[in-house]
């Protein structure tokens, strides 16, 4: 019986390791965003363009829908988590090829992302200048 009792607590533990090992792989940014407001090259983002638009991230992909849920934008992404703000490099797949790095920062149910576009410069800060895009986004469905 003793025996039995150790080996439930053996399973429990690696249970709880592998839990543990899983949560550390899951992305933060996983799950479905709404976009609260833009700026892009410097100038707010019209509020007609994002209104009602949206993101999903997987553990690896981004997914943007606009209003009407069609498809604006898709890529891969990585994410660095060794500094802060975060690292992201993004390639998209959709409307055309193109790789993209910025920074990401996540505060509860607020994600501000910004990133430049081929010829945009570092992204060093969440504001933007020619060629470089910044969103600020909230967490649906939490």
């Amino acid at each position: 019986m003793r025996m039995l009792l150790h080996l439930a607590v053996l399973a429990l533990l690696m249970g709880v390791t592998a839990s543990s090992a899983d949560d550390k792989k899951k992305s933060p940014l996983e799950g479905a965003w709404t976009i609260v407001s833009g700026e892009e090259d410097g100038k707010p983002t019209p509020e007609e363009k994002i209104k009602g638009s949206r993101l999903t991230f997987t553990a690896n992909k981004i997914t943007g829908h606009d209003k009407d849920r069609k498809e604006f934008f898709a890529a891969e992404y990585t994410l660095s988590r060794d500094s802060m703000p975060w690292k992201i490099t993004m390639e998209s797949t959709a409307p055309k090829k193109m790789k993209a790095e910025g920074i990401v920062e996540v505060d509860g149910d607020k994600m501000k992302l910004c990133y430049a576009l081929p010829g945009g410069g570092k992204v060093t800060e969440f504001k933007t200048r020619e060629k470089q895009h910044c969103f600020v986004l909230k967490r649906l469905g939490k």
